[in-house]
């Protein structure tokens, strides 16, 4: 049985920022694993959260989905408060040991010291800008890809030592013609080819 930890990276702005299609990821996700006989815990960054008790779930968790908006083409602040909280405070437990190098073995690299080897994590975003412009050398990203974009955010699990599955992404959220039910259905999709039978 796998261990998944959902985690909601969604701050709140009412009226503009309310949470619902983060939450509505959230809810299909759970969903599906509770479906495919796993277990599930969660954590809900605005809604506050004890490092203790963060230590624990990313000890127990096989998966990490990590679900959030991206704002000003990171994470939301308080999301990234989480991250220098959490990842930090597992130092030598439960994310990385040390930066991974060694003054008596020249070979040993900088963000090799991760301790988090058996886990993987999976990233699944929220974008207002469209997906043409990842990808594209005349696009808003110069090129880069998807991933490439979220670099930040992959290099910490990498720094730890986890290993990346496919990443998801919505755009264009707030178009009038967003047809949820077909990025429900990729979505599912890619969850499907991420966690089933691995």
């Amino acid at each position: 049985m796998k261990n998944i930890l959902i985690i909601n990276g969604h701050q709140k702005y009412d009226g503009f920022a309310e949470g619902k299609l983060t939450q509505h990821f959230i809810d299909n996700a759970e969903e599906f694993f509770q479906s495919n006989d796993m277990t599930v815990k969660h954590t809900h960054i605005d809604a506050g959260y004890e490092v203790s008790e963060e230590m624990k779930k990313f000890e127990w968790a096989d998966y990490i989905l990590f679900q959030y908006p991206v704002y000003w083409m990171s994470v939301p602040w308080i999301t990234k408060k989480y991250i220098d909280e959490i990842f930090s405070a597992g130092v030598g437990t439960v994310t990385y040991n040390n930066d991974g190098r060694s003054r008596s073995d020249s070979s040993k690299k900088y963000g090799s010291g991760g301790i988090m080897t058996d886990k993987k994590y999976m990233l699944s975003l929220t974008y207002n800008c469209p997906e043409s412009e990842f990808d594209n050398k005349d696009g808003f990203f110069d090129g880069l890809s998807l991933d490439e974009a979220n670099y930040a955010v992959h290099k910490v699990f990498q720094f730890c030592g986890a290993e990346a599955v496919k990443t998801y992404a919505i755009h264009d959220i707030f178009k009038s013609d967003l047809d949820i039910i077909s990025e429900t259905n990729k979505f599912k999709n890619i969850l499907e080819s991420n966690f089933k039978d691995k």
